[in-house]
């Protein structure tokens, strides 16, 4: 059993709660928050044991795995800490929102060995690790194009952009990730263009809503990427690779599979009603990927490094929005 202490009781950390209390080979030992009831009533729903005190959650002779669920502005201190500690660290992007002091972190992790993950959870999507073999047995042939497309059912609050990095580090970014490992190349530069259609007052955060992106890739390859924050009618991702002998895709999921026939009319059921929905499975099979390579020494992935990439991209792009040219990506060395 791997004893893991979890960082943050909000929302996500609540999923991941449960996740880890539901898994055979996991003893949820500890949950850790700055709000001790927080932190008491999800660990009372987990059989657990709730704290304030860093100092336990970092003890690497209670303690063999931590998951880092708390705000965004305390991962890279907390990826810190388990690096001294000598503890193994799952946790949720991004490393630290200032790519510089998150090379700093993922340096200072690389000296001490760290195993450590990010939860890029979308890799462990069923129907986009298929999408990946697929690519990457060569049944399509040499990548040409790829389509993404991330589309959400409402805008997040105010609040939350504020402090989200805009959407091209907090929405985009997972596509940015995911087209790497599709793809298994780095693209070399990003162009973006968007405005703010659902909400005109994210301008006063430098921000957008609705945005389209296209990556070159090493050879000429294009990845483009239509993102929006407010659709209306559920959650709509889907991706389509197409290649020089043949494409395939991950279509769109509904949340039911039933049709409804009447005279002159068919009703299917809609999309999922948000994110989460259609996601959710993915953060139990990231888990269980994380777990795994505890146990058995495997390798871990996507990897700290991994993720530095996918903000590269993002910072890169993010830098486009405002310069109105295809930006180079500069990756960290």
């Amino acid at each position: 059993m791997q004893r893991f202490a979890l960082i943050g009781a909000g929302f996500i950390g609540g999923v991941h709660g449960a996740n880890l209390a539901a898994h055979p080979d996991v003893d949820l030992a500890l949950v850790f928050d700055i709000d001790l009831a927080r932190a008491t009533d999800l660990a009372k729903r987990h059989g657990s044991r709730a704290t304030t005190d860093l100092a336990e959650v970092f003890d690497p002779t209670a303690i063999d795995a931590v998951f880092i669920a708390s705000s965004t502005d305390t991962h890279a201190e907390h990826l810190r800490a388990a690096a001294t500690a000598g503890i193994p660290a799952l946790c949720e992007k991004p490393i630290d929102l200032d790519l510089a002091h998150a090379v700093d972190i993922v340096r200072f992790a690389e000296t001490r060995s760290l195993r450590a993950m990010v939860d890029f959870n979308r890799r462990f999507d069923r129907d986009y690790a298929e999408l990946q073999r697929v690519v990457a047995s060569g049944e399509i042939g040499s990548v040409e194009l790829i389509q993404m497309t991330s589309r959400g059912p409402a805008m997040p609050p105010l609040e939350y952009i504020a402090v989200s990095g805009g959407q091209m580090r907090d929405q985009t970014v997972h596509f940015f990730d995911l087209a790497r490992w599709i793809s298994g190349l780095d693209p070399e530069s990003v162009f973006a263009t968007g405005s703010t259609l659902a909400e005109p007052r994210l301008a006063e955060y430098g921000d957008v809503d609705t945005s389209a992106v296209t990556l070159r890739l090493p050879g000429g390859a294009l990845v483009q990427i239509d993102c929006t924050r407010r659709i209306g009618y559920g959650y709509d991702e889907r991706i389509e690779v197409l290649g020089s002998t043949g494409m395939v895709e991950a279509r769109r999921q509904r949340a039911g599979s039933v049709s409804r026939y009447s005279a002159g009319r068919v009703v299917d059921d809609g999309l999922h009603a948000g994110w989460f929905e259609r996601i959710r499975a993915s953060y139990r099979t990231a888990l269980d990927h994380f777990v795994d390579a505890l146990e058995n020494g495997a390798d871990i992935g996507p990897t700290l490094s991994e993720a530095l990439k996918a903000q590269a991209i993002a910072e890169a792009a993010t830098r486009s929005l405002t310069s109105g040219r295809m930006e180079p990506i500069e990756y960290p060395v």
